[in-house]
């Protein structure tokens, strides 16, 4: 354990995100998602599980120490559901609540398509896999910068 990190942020996966430059995609999704499939073309080839918890209390985690770029106007995108594009599960509205509140404001999610968002999985830096069962639950975090003094 280390001081004031979320429990939740295990050893893999903070080598996971210490590692992503500004830029890289992490691919956090749900229990269903061909996890391992996909994570064997990412940068690392890596597949780091959070199991037993939702994806909302994952997102918070992973949050509390990612910054999302904010130099593009989609960093953060989610997977449509298929035949209704518009349609936002429940999985999702929890996780927009997580993404708005670490932002501190507003930041909508942008849909793709099922296909397409297994293709842009496998271009992530790495995949976080969480044993959240509910469908849907699948989204790409673009990491930013942190600007400071060396």
């Amino acid at each position: 354990m280390l001081k004031g990190l979320d429990p939740v942020l295990s050893a893999d996966l903070l080598w996971v995100l210490d590692a992503m430059g500004h830029g890289d995609d992490l691919a956090l999704v749900d229990a269903n998602h061909p996890a391992e499939t996909i994570a064997a073309h990412t940068t690392t080839g890596k597949l780091v599980r959070l199991p037993g918890l939702t994806m909302e209390r994952a997102a918070r985690a992973i949050l509390s120490v990612l910054p999302i770029d904010d130099f593009e106007p989609k960093p953060v995108r989610r997977m449509e559901v298929v035949g209704d594009k518009k349609k936002v599960p429940d999985v999702q509205k929890a996780v927009q609540a997580e993404i708005d509140k670490a932002l501190g404001a507003k930041s909508p999610l942008s849909g793709i398509e099922r296909f397409a968002f297994y293709e842009a999985a496998k271009n992530a830096f790495a995949v976080v896999q969480v044993g959240d069962p509910r469908p849907y639950g699948c989204f790409l975090l673009r990491k930013g910068v942190i600007a400071g003094v060396p």
